[in-house]
C-alpha cells in the first residue's frame, strides 16, 4: 500500500484495500475465538494485550473498507495495521495463489479476507483448544478462560472494563481442575502443559518466525502440540506463509478439490500444497479452507 492509503486523516479512521472484516473474523482465526464482531454494525471489538480497541467499519467500493477506531485515546492504527497485516498487497499475493479454478473461485467468493497476525501464545491457547472442537465452543471456551483468569483493565477513553488474555505465568500455576471449569476437557493437561515450558523454558516471542523448520520443530517439543496445530500456530501468530495446516476436515476439502475426493496421506498433500503454491501455501490454505468450510458442506465433503 502507498503513504496516502495507509496514513488516516485525524488520526481516526484509515483506508484499506481490499479488506472485509465479516469473512476475516468469520474465517476461525483467533480473533474469531477472542474478538467480537457485531454484523448488522459492522463494528469489531477485541482486546490486544492490556489495550481495548473497538473498531466500526464502513464498506466501499471494490473491497475496500474505511476503519474508524472508536476509542482513538486508547489505540493506534500502527496496532491495528499490524493485527490485519494491512501493508501486505492482496493482489500480489491473489496472482500468486491464483493457479486454478478452485483458487480463483474462493478469491471471487472472499475477497478480502485477511489472515490475521495474533500474540504467539494466545495463539497457542487458541488452537490446543481448537483440537476435536468446533468454533462456537472454542469462542466459549476462551472467553471463560478470559473471564476467570484474566487480568482486569479500564479503558481510559471510553471507561469500559475489561480483561487481557491470562499469559503463560499465570495458567502454569493453575491446577487441571481450574481449567477444566472453563470448559477445556481434555485440553486442560496440554494447555497447562503448554504454559509451564513458555514460561519456563520457551519464550515464544523470541522465536525466528522466519525460520520455519526450526519454528515447527521447536513448537512441537510442547506436549499436545501436532503438526496441525504448530502450522496454526506458525501461520497466525508469527505470520509465516509457509505454514499449512493440514485437519481432517481440510485434508478432505483438499481431497474433494483436486484429488475427485480420492484418499491422501497427509505428507503428499504437503508436498502438493508446497509444488503448487510455494511460499504462498498459508495464505492459499485460509481461502481454501473456508471456502470448503461455507461451500461444500460437511455432508457433502463427508464431514470432520
Amino acid at each position: 500500500m502507498n503513504k496516502k492509503s495507509e496514513l488516516a486523516a485525524n488520526n481516526k479512521s484509515i483506508y484499506a484495500k481490499l479488506f472485509n472484516i465479516k469473512y476475516t473474523f468469520e474465517s476461525a482465526q483467533p480473533l474469531t475465538f477472542y474478538g467480537d464482531y457485531y454484523a448488522d454494525e459492522n463494528k469489531l471489538s477485541y482486546v490486544e494485550g492490556d489495550l481495548l480497541i473497538k473498531l466500526k467499519f464502513e464498506e466501499l467500493k471494490g473491497n475496500n473498507t474505511k476503519i474508524i477506531i472508536d476509542n482513538p485515546n486508547s489505540c493506534k492504527f500502527s496496532k491495528v495495521s499490524e493485527k490485519f497485516r494491512l501493508k501486505d498487497n492482496l493482489d500480489e499475493l491473489y496472482r500468486n495463489i491464483s493457479t486454478d479454478e478452485n483458487m480463483e473461485r474462493a478469491i471471487t467468493a472472499y475477497k478480502g479476507m485477511r489472515v490475521t497476525l495474533n500474540d504467539p501464545w494466545e495463539t497457542t491457547v487458541c488452537f490446543i483448544t481448537s483440537q476435536f472442537n468446533n468454533v462456537k465452543r472454542i469462542r466459549g471456551i476462551i472467553k471463560n478462560l478470559i473471564n476467570r483468569f484474566g487480568e482486569e483493565h479500564i479503558d481510559e477513553a471510553t471507561g469500559i472494563r475489561f480483561k487481557s488474555f491470562p499469559g503463560p505465568e499465570k495458567l502454569s500455576k493453575l491446577s487441571k481442575q481450574d481449567l477444566i471449569k472453563s470448559g477445556m476437557g481434555f485440553r486442560a493437561k496440554y494447555i497447562i502443559d503448554a504454559a509451564k515450558v513458555c514460561s519456563e523454558n520457551i519464550n515464544l516471542n523470541k522465536l525466528n518466525p522466519n525460520n520455519y523448520n526450526k519454528l515447527k520443530d521447536t513448537l512441537m517439543e510442547i506436549n499436545g502440540i501436532g503438526p496441525k496445530v504448530a502450522d496454526c500456530i506458525i501461520l497466525m501468530g508469527y505470520g509465516n506463509f509457509n505454514a499449512f495446516p493440514i485437519d481432517v476436515w481440510m485434508k478432505r476439502t483438499l481431497e474433494r478439490l483436486y484429488f475427485d475426493s480420492k484418499p491422501q496421506r497427509i505428507k503428499d498433500l504437503y508436498s502438493f500444497s508446497e509444488e503448487k503454491w510455494g511460499a504462498y501455501r498459508g495464505f492459499a490454505q485460509q481461502y481454501l479452507f473456508f471456502y470448503g468450510m461455507k461451500n461444500l458442506g460437511r455432508g457433502k465433503a463427508n464431514g470432520k
